[in-house]
């Protein structure tokens, strides 16, 4: 009897152990997946610049590029209405309008809401080349089929460079986060484009 006295007894002291050391080691627990959740929504509500926070180089970007862009939707349009223009070139032109108009739109909000100071807009802002003149625009506008695709291609890849050096400009020396981040997207996708575009321009 006394053996078997002693092989529960230390049966329950086992159960005891375990059962601290279980006990013991659930805050340590919940608090790791605080942290995890905590961790979480930091990096998903992290806050934004507000406008006010914006400084001439942000609005000196806004207002140029959506001018860039807005050009860059001029032409398109302008080379979408020509017959005899090849389909990958028609598709560039597409893919063009389609991912400029919104952020014309966005960088009119910008603008609304930075309060730009009075007199400060694109026409007086020196964007050197990132335009293209008003003397390509008009042999675009008077081109046809394959010319015409061919100026489309050759005065887009001049635009693109002229935006990724806007947007570059931007990062350096922006202070509005957002308009940083769509710097940043610009610089990578119209970089690509312009390899695109000058591969298409090889085969014309």
């Amino acid at each position: 009897m006394k053996n078997k006295s002693l092989y529960f007894s230390a049966l329950s002291l086992s159960a005891l152990i375990v059962l601290t050391a279980c006990t013991a080691s659930q805050p340590q627990d919940d608090a790791k997946d605080s942290v995890d959740h905590g961790m979480a929504h930091q990096m998903t509500s992290a806050p934004e610049v507000s406008s006010k926070d914006a400084n001439a180089a942000d609005m000196n970007f806004a207002s140029g590029m959506k001018a860039h862009h807005e050009q860059a939707m001029e032409m398109s349009t302008e080379v979408l209405g020509k017959e005899q223009i090849p389909a990958e070139v028609q598709k560039v032109a597409e893919e063009i309008k389609s991912a400029q108009g919104p952020e014309i739109e966005l960088m009119d909000r910008w603008l609304a809401s930075w309060d730009m100071p009075e007199g400060m807009d694109h026409q007086q802002m020196d964007h050197g080349e990132a335009m293209v003149s008003s003397e390509d625009i008009s042999k675009l506008k008077n081109a046809q089929g394959r010319e015409a695709a061919k100026l489309f291609l050759e005065q887009m890849i001049q635009h693109h460079e002229g935006a990724v050096e806007m947007a570059r400009t931007e990062i350096d020396q922006g202070s509005d986060l957002e308009a940083i981040k769509l710097s940043e997207s610009i610089v990578e996708s119209q970089n690509q484009e312009i390899q695109q575009m000058k591969d298409m321009l090889s085969r014309l």
